[in-house]
């Protein structure tokens, strides 16, 4: 693969002009929903809060109906930082309990080092440390099972931002790298505690990791330098994190889109809008594709726009309205988003139907796609090139991953929109998360 050179810092000198090979977008990481029938204990024991009893038999009633995914599934919601039942995280540790009661339960490391991490943010170190020492005894010699342990406790005590766990776990992640000859070993170990610093807002630390990863000559992959651009770039350290841009460049690594997302997200958090722009730019002149996080990572730090959704009846409802509302570098940002082929990539033309797919998109995202997206329909329905479908249909989902659950803020954007330009278009009575139409608009 042929790399370019970047050039520092953004505003003054332009790239030049090489195309690279696009790899799929990958996460950092992924988290999954928590199940239906995981959200109707959960809304129970909600009910049942203030009798201890009840919650025990509830417990015991879910454990023992629930199949071993939705069990651990639920138990893993309750874990994560990001749950959106905060207050029923005391549940935990009894449903672990009746879990590991099962005929079904194996021993898990990484959801042992989740737990760990729990109870350590919580204050209660004695019991992390019960579980995290007898998960290492049934672990024995076996240096990569206990690697991929101590990988897992250093993730999931950054995670919980657990400083006393983190520590321990991270140190003895690095004494174990040190002592193995294990090439798997070492690069797994460097690969986590660099992540688990950089989540923990020390990405000096970890770049100093991932020198030390040259020195024992391992070559830093696009993992750890990624980490590190996020790391900087959450704290606002912009320079910093185009140092490593730029460095990722120099060694050949691809900058693809999930690098540019993650740099447009730091710029955008830290109101940086003009550079904003310029690496938009960038990313066009050198074919690095847009993708629907591009819009999020972008969009989310539009003000005007993010103001004008607040009150959905003066909304723009044309991309001519919207650019006449918009100025300077928010006007400039969206002028490199249309036309960007993002539209093509959620939307499906047949003679069965025109669908519009806004799930993944932000509400912000989903306004400037439903704008392009109207602009196009309109131009398919009056060419000759394209067939009619039968039938219209966007989709925009009924709320689910809400702050408010079953309250789509974009399903209200939508309907205000369709009120607005007075289009057929209605929510489908069969899916209450999506707007359908016959025919022409």
């Amino acid at each position: 693969m042929t790399c370019r050179k970047l050039s520092l810092p953004l505003a003054q000198r332009p790239w030049k002009n090489h195309r690279h090979h696009h790899k799929p977008p990958l996460s950092i990481s992924v988290q999954c929903a928590i199940s239906k029938q995981g959200l109707r204990f959960l809304s129970t024991v909600s009910v049942n809060a203030g009798d201890p009893s009840a919650t025990v038999k509830l417990i015991g009633k879910f454990i023992g109906s629930s199949p071993k995914s939705i069990a651990l599934n639920t138990l893993s919601h309750l874990l994560s930082p990001d749950t959106s039942h905060p207050h029923l995280t005391s549940l935990a540790l009894p449903l672990y309990s009746k879990i590991k009661e099962t005929y079904w339960f194996e021993s898990n490391p990484k959801l042992v080092a989740a737990m760990a991490a729990w109870l350590d943010k919580q204050g209660r170190h004695s019991e992390s440390e019960t579980l995290i020492s007898e998960t290492i005894s049934e672990l024995g010699n076996r240096e990569r099972d206990l690697a991929l342990f101590y990988c897992h406790l250093v993730e999931s005590h950054s995670k919980q931002n657990a400083n006393h766990g983190f520590e321990r776990s991270y140190t003895r992640l690095n004494q174990l790298l040190h002592s193995s000859s294990s090439v798997y070993v070492k690069r797994r170990a460097f690969e986590s505690m660099v992540s688990g610093l950089c989540t923990m807002d020390r990405p000096t630390e970890a770049e100093s990791l991932i020198e030390e990863m040259r020195v024992v000559g391992l070559k830093p992959s696009v993992f750890e330098l990624r980490t590190l651009i996020y790391g900087y770039g959450r704290l606002g350290l912009l320079k910093d994190m185009l140092r490593i841009v730029h460095q990722m460049d120099n060694e050949g690594l691809v900058i693809d889109t999930v690098s540019s997302n993650m740099v447009l997200s730091s710029l955008g958090t830290h109101n940086v809008l003009s550079e904003m722009v310029l690496w938009l730019q960038k990313m066009k002149t050198l074919s690095i594709p847009f993708s629907t996080r591009t819009y999020n990572s972008v969009l989310n730090f539009c003000p005007t726009i993010v103001a004008m959704l607040q009150n959905l009846n003066d909304i723009p409802v044309s991309i001519k309205e919207l650019q006449g509302v918009l100025k300077g570098d928010e006007a400039l940002v969206v002028e490199e988003l249309l036309g960007s082929g993002v539209l093509e990539e959620v939307m499906v033309w047949d003679s069965m139907e025109a669908k519009l797919d806004l799930h993944g998109l932000h509400l912000s995202s989903a306004y400037l796609i439903m704008l392009e997206w109207m602009v196009e329909a309109q131009c398919r329905f009056n060419s000759e090139k394209y067939v009619v479908p039968a039938e219209v249909v966007v989709v925009c989902g009924v709320g689910k991953h809400s702050n408010i659950r079953g309250v789509s803020p974009v399903k209200g954007m939508i309907k205000a929109m369709m009120a607005r330009k007075r289009s057929p278009m209605r929510i489908d009575r069969k899916n209450i998360g999506c707007f359908v139409a016959k025919g022409e608009l």
